[in-house]
């Protein structure tokens, strides 16, 4: 499997499988209490891959009629990183399953917070990889 292969693996249909769209309402709900005070809606999708850390991205994209202000989305990789409903140690575990037997997921790490525009942010994260 070939950097290109992982790409064509990693397709937005597989990995809305591993980060289902529900998937917001829940962590809203456990956050807030009720999902309908979160501000943005979170979507799992592929960046980049070098052969020896694949980047994936938890974007963050602003909700009708609300703000997707910086001082709201700055903090959250620490929140993320260990908050049970977004579960990255899981969906990391899903990303290997679905690399199969050519590439394994270790280690990973989340990104600092980046604005792409003021309606859509993105977390990184960094997967250490090593080829079977």
């Amino acid at each position: 499997m070939t950097t290109d292969t992982i790409k064509a693996v990693l397709t937005p249909e597989s990995l809305a499988t591993i980060f289902p769209k529900e998937r917001t309402n829940d962590f809203f709900e456990a956050l807030f209490g009720d999902a309908a005070e979160g501000a943005y809606d979170i979507e799992l999708a592929y960046r980049e891959c070098d052969g020896s850390t694949l980047i994936m991205e938890l974007l963050l994209h602003e909700r009708p009629n609300c703000c997707l202000a910086c001082n709201l989305t700055q903090g959250l990789p620490q929140v993320f990183s260990r908050h049970p409903v977004i579960n990255i140690t899981g969906v990391v575990r899903e990303l290997d399953a679905l690399l199969g037997d050519t590439y394994t997921c270790g280690d990973w790490s989340l990104g600092y917070t980046e604005q792409h525009t003021s309606s859509l942010h993105a977390i990184p994260i960094k997967i250490a990889i090593s080829k079977n």
